[in-house]
């Protein structure tokens, strides 16, 4: 049987053939860009047919961002309505997404059934964004900012924010980063600023949201810094232009998305000398779950597959070697499943025990939206 990926438009509202078919028909939905559902269909679906080989993978690719998400959510909502049985077995959602999709009982508590759970210890898997998931998802990757910086320049990197706070002073406009407006990883740059000069990060990520921090003395401080801070950093265009200034000199330091820098640094466009390192705190990534419907038709099925998704070897060889994102699992179970070269590009300047301590999650909700409007406010 061929894997089939179905194109966006009007993607969910086709029929889904079923019982005219022999084999059985997994449907995987995901969310994200066409490389998300290119994943699917040209590297996990043949595995799994290697130990399913009477199952067909069908692969909905619904778009990048909430709305795919969101596309996804739609679909599940109209089959709970009208107490019909889903069409979609298996779905890759975005953490902002998976908590509303929680409390409306859209989704199996699956993760007791899948052996590979045990191999998960972030909080992420848990938590999104303020929303108890425990139970209901299971990490597909985790995306991660950091710092990036040549060390040509920077011979003696600030290893906290702390640090970069006095390196910043002794070299001005060697910093870069895009602000709130021009790409996520200056927003993560904000997250981590709020988190390190609070003191306040867990009660920022976990909740409950608390107005007497947002007014109160710890907040405004750290605005006011982050403001004095600014004086003396370079603003870039974006999260591709951070990369592009530090590429041509302009700056020697500034946040990056991990995978982006990795991608850009394979095909030749970010000098090869460039490193990473993630300071002390830590700064916020976001993961990609998987998630079973509450009415799929084939549960079972679908926790076997998020088990081949979330085995060491197609973490190490799928998630890191093929996309350079982080893997969904923790990393310590990677090794050995990765080349050596693999290994030493992913986790030589960033290395698992890093990740463990000081990979955060974005605040829930109402810190977030705080904090942009605090910095509109007060900082800009």
């Amino acid at each position: 049987m061929k894997l089939k990926t179905l194109s966006v438009a009007g993607v969910m509202a086709l029929a889904f053939v079923s019982s005219a078919q022999a084999e059985t028909v997994l449907t995987v939905a995901t969310a994200g860009s066409q490389n998300m559902a290119d994943y699917v269909t040209d590297f996990l679906a043949p595995k799994f047919r290697e130990t399913h080989p009477d199952v067909t993978i069908r692969v909905i690719g619904t778009g990048p961002g909430d709305a795919g998400s969101n596309a996804i959510v739609e679909r599940l909502e109209a089959q709970k309505g009208a107490n019909a049985a889903s069409d979609i077995d298996v779905a890759v959602v975005h953490q902002k997404a998976v908590g509303g999709m929680v409390s409306s009982d859209l989704l199996e508590k699956y993760t007791a059934k899948a052996k590979t759970a045990k191999l998960i210890s972030s909080a992420a898997a848990k938590n999104a964004l303020g929303a108890n998931v425990e139970g209901y998802v299971l990490p597909m990757f985790q995306s991660q900012t950091a710092l990036a910086y040549n060390p040509d320049l920077v011979a003696n990197p600030p290893k906290s924010y702390q640090e970069l706070v006095s390196w910043v002073k002794e070299n001005p406009k060697a910093f870069g980063y895009n602000g709130i407006r021009n790409g996520m990883s200056g927003v993560s740059f904000v997250a981590g600023w709020m988190y390190a000069f609070t003191g306040e990060a867990n009660q920022m990520i976990n909740g409950p949201f608390n107005e007497s921090l947002v007014a109160g003395d710890k907040w405004n401080a750290a605005l006011t810094d982050l403001k004095t801070f600014n004086e003396n950093v370079t603003f870039t265009p974006g999260n591709a232009g951070t990369l592009d200034m530090m590429n041509r000199g302009e700056i020697a330091m500034g946040p990056v998305w991990v995978d982006m820098f990795y991608s850009w640094q394979a095909d030749g466009r970010l000098n090869p000398n460039v490193k990473l390192l993630l300071p002390k705190p830590g700064m916020p990534g976001q993961p990609m779950y998987y998630v079973v419907p509450a009415k799929s038709q084939h549960q079972d099925l679908a926790v076997e597959f998020i088990e081949l998704a979330t085995s060491p070897e197609i973490q190490a060889k799928g998630i890191v070697e093929k996309f350079n994102w982080y893997p969904g699992i923790d990393a310590k179970y990677l090794e050995g499943h990765l080349d050596q070269a693999a290994w030493d590009k992913l986790f030589t300047d960033i290395k698992p025990e890093d990740l463990a301590e000081r990979a955060k999650a974005f605040p829930i909700a109402p810190y977030f939206n705080a904090m942009l409007t605090s910095y509109e406010k007060n900082v800009e």
